[in-house]
């Protein structure tokens, strides 16, 4: 009888410490992951991670996603900056605010 609650206890412990050692991958941000598939020669974990960050801090979610779509496609901000949306100005504006922090936070 003891043996199963031993075992039970142990991977209580365990199985969380394991999947800890994982979840930095699994919880990539939108702006990391799209940093480290980017072909740019400074993308790095250490580096895109910081970027994240920032993002956290600046951008909601749905912003994020959107910014993260430039890394591949830098016409699509172009589209953004030129655009004469009220919605699209707002969006530049935060991603501007993003841009300048991750730049002055994350550069080393």
């Amino acid at each position: 009888m003891t043996k199963p609650i031993l075992r039970a206890g142990l991977a209580a412990l365990v199985v969380p410490f394991v999947l800890s050692l994982s979840a930095p991958a699994a919880l990539a941000g939108p702006i990391e992951s799209a940093c480290l598939r980017s072909d740019r020669a400074a993308a790095n974990r250490p580096l895109c991670g910081c970027i994240q960050q920032v993002a956290d801090m600046v951008l909601n979610k749905a912003d994020q996603r959107r910014a993260a779509k430039f890394f591949k496609d830098p016409d699509a901000a172009h589209a953004v900056w030129i655009s004469q949306r009220p919605a699209d100005d707002a969006f530049w504006d935060r991603y501007k605010e993003f841009g300048g922090m991750a730049e002055a936070y994350c550069a080393g």
